[in-house]
C-alpha cells in the first residue's frame, strides 16, 4: 500500500497542473452532473493536432536533428558572447516550429554541456534564464509554438498570416531585449568543438519531416487535424512504437480536464456573468494576471469561454508566460535541469529568473499599450 501511495505522491508532485485540473473537473461535476453535453466541451481538433506535433517534435529530437543544428552553429564561434547569443537564440527560433517545451528539453541540457566543455560554467545561470525566456517568447510568433497558441488559433478562426502579424511586434521586441541581456556578461576568447551525441537515420528524419508537413497543412486549415492524428498514429505503430510511450499524455489529459471544468462552469450563470464582466475590455491584463497563478495554458482554456476578443486573449496569454516560474509550465523544465546540475545555486537562479522575466514582461506590456 505504501508503495502505491509513494507513487501517487510522486506523480502528483511531477504533474501538479494535471492533478489540479482533475480535481477542479471532478468538483465541477457536483454542480453539473455528467450528461451528453460533456462531449461538446472538448476541442478534439486541438487535441489531435497537439498529439501530432508532439510526435513530430519527439521524433526529430530523437534523431538528433536539433543537436546537430546546434553543434554546426557552435563550431563557428570564437568568444563566450557569441556562444551565449547562439545558445540563447537556438530555442528562440526552434520553438516557433516545435513548441517551447520541446525546445527547452533539447537545448538546455545541450547548452550546459557546451558550457562545461568550454570551461564557462559561470555562465550557467544567465544562459538557462535567457534560454527559457527565449523559448517562451519565440514560441509566441506561430500557432504551433506553444499549446495555448494552438488552442486559441483553432478557436479564433484567424488566418495563419494574421496570427503571426499580430504577434510579430512582440516577438521582435523580445528578440531585441534578449540580445541586449545576452551582451551583459563579459566576453572572453574560447574554443569548444561540439559534436552531436548521435547520428540520426536520414529515412526517419525524412519521415518525421513529412509528418510535420502534414501538421502544417492542418494549421493552414487544408486538412482535418483528426485525419493528421490518425495518420501519425498509424505511421508510429508501424515504424516507431517506442516513441508513442514518450509523448506527453499528461498535457493532453490536462487539456481534457480543463475542458470539462470550463464547460461545466460555463453552464453556471453566476460564474459566467462574473468572469465575462471581469474580462470585458481587460482581456490582456486578466490573462497576464491569471497566468501568474495557474500558468498560461490553463488561463487560455479558461478565459476563451468568456470572451471572443481573440487578439487580446492571444497576446495576453503569450505575454503571461513571463513573470513567475509557473507562468509558463515550460519554465519548470529549465528549472529542473538547472537545479539537478547546480543544486546549490537554485536560489540565485530563481532571483535572476524573476528579475529577467518581470523586466521583459514590463517592457512588452508597455509595447502593448503603445500599439493597441
Amino acid at each position: 500500500m505504501k508503495k502505491y501511495l509513494d507513487r501517487a505522491l510522486a506523480f502528483a508532485k511531477s504533474e501538479v497542473v494535471l492533478c489540479a485540473a482533475a480535481v477542479l473537473a471532478v468538483l465541477s461535476m457536483a454542480a453539473v452532473p455528467p450528461d451528453r453535453g460533456y462531449l461538446d466541451y472538448v476541442d478534439w481538433d486541438t487535441l489531435a493536432l497537439l498529439f501530432s506535433l508532439m510526435a513530430v517534435s519527439k521524433g526529430l529530437q530523437g534523431q538528433g536533428v536539433f543537436d546537430a543544428l546546434g553543434a554546426a552553429l557552435l563550431g563557428r564561434l570564437s568568444t563566450t558572447r557569441q556562444m551565449l547569443l547562439v545558445l540563447t537564440f537556438l530555442p528562440f527560433f526552434v520553438s516557433m516550429l516545435v513548441t517551447n517545451d520541446v525546445s527547452l528539453i533539447t537545448f538546455v541540457p545541450f547548452g550546459l554541456v557546451v558550457l562545461e566543455m568550454a570551461g564557462c560554467e559561470r555562465l550557467a545561470i544567465p544562459l538557462v534564464v535567457l534560454q527559457t525566456a527565449a523559448a517562451n517568447l519565440g514560441s509566441m510568433l506561430t500557432p504551433m509554438g506553444n499549446p495555448q497558441n494552438l488552442y486559441l488559433y483553432n478557436r479564433s478562426g484567424m488566418a495563419f498570416g494574421s496570427f503571426c502579424l499580430l504577434l510579430a511586434p512582440y516577438a521582435a521586441a523580445s528578440a531585441a531585449g534578449i540580445a541586449l541581456l545576452a551582451l551583459v556578461p563579459k566576453s572572453e576568447k574560447m574554443h569548444a568543438e561540439v559534436k552531436p551525441e548521435q547520428q540520426g537515420s536520414p529515412r526517419r528524419i525524412a519521415l518525421f519531416a513529412a509528418l510535420g508537413a502534414v501538421c502544417l497543412l492542418c494549421i493552414a486549415k487544408l486538412l482535418a487535424p483528426l485525419a493528421a492524428a490518425g495518420l501519425t498514429l498509424a505511421v508510429l505503430l508501424v515504424v516507431d512504437r517506442p516513441l508513442l510511450k514518450k509523448l506527453d499524455y499528461a498535457l493532453l489529459a490536462t487539456f481534457v480536464a480543463f475542458f470539462l471544468f470550463i464547460g461545466n462552469m460555463g453552464r453556471l450563470p453566476a460564474f459566467s456573468a462574473f468572469l465575462a464582466g471581469a474580462l470585458a475590455g481587460r482581456e490582456v491584463e486578466v490573462a497576464v494576471l491569471a497566468s501568474q497563478v495557474i500558468s498560461n495554458v490553463p488561463a487560455a482554456l479558461l478565459l476563451a469561454g468568456y470572451s471572443s476578443n481573440w487578439p487580446a486573449l492571444i497576446v495576453g496569454c503569450d505575454l503571461g508566460g513571463l513573470g513567475t516560474l509557473i507562468a509558463s509550465m515550460a519554465s519548470l523544465i529549465s528549472y529542473k535541469f538547472f537545479a539537478r546540475r547546480y543544486p546549490a545555486q537554485k536560489g540565485k537562479y530563481l532571483l535572476w529568473f524573476t528579475l529577467v522575466n518581470v523586466g521583459l514582461l514590463a517592457v512588452l506590456m508597455v509595447l502593448y499599450y503603445l500599439v493597441r
